[in-house]
């Protein structure tokens, strides 16, 4: 079930959002739904935000899906803006939009990661993988 509801927002909160939603090939009412449940969500509950309504669930895919999750990487341009980002940050020389940006990429990495980490996990509990060395 969903509310429609009109929100004015301030250019620059719409301009942020919709640069994410750019940089994430999302809507940018996907991206302004996801911060909104994400801001009101108890902290415990915020790591499985990412994978109830956008990505099916893991054990539900065949074979070749859970295996080609496992090897799953952000795009090379994101790969390499988020290290440039990154590099600012640390140099002390990121820049008003930058700093908009890298948030925006790490979050991509993060989602990124934290399925292909559940992929792995699967992989490994239908023997399509052994498990990593600990």
């Amino acid at each position: 079930m969903t509310t429609e509801i009109i929100l004015n927002l301030p250019d620059e909160v719409y301009k942020k959002a919709e640069h994410f939603a750019q940089l994430t090939n999302r809507a940018v009412v996907d991206i302004l739904t996801q911060a909104i449940a994400l801001s009101l969500s108890p902290v415990s509950s915020q790591s499985t935000q990412i994978d109830s309504k956008e990505t099916p669930s893991i054990a539900s895919l065949l074979n070749e899906e859970v295996i080609a999750l496992t090897e799953l990487q952000m795009q090379p341009e994101q790969d390499k803006r988020l290290s440039e980002l990154l590099y600012n940050q640390q140099a002390g020389t990121l820049t008003h939009a930058e700093h908009s940006e890298l948030p925006a990429l790490m979050q991509v990495y993060q989602e990124k990661l934290l399925l292909k980490a559940q992929a792995l996990r699967e992989a490994v509990q239908r023997g399509l993988r052994e498990p990593l060395d600990a």
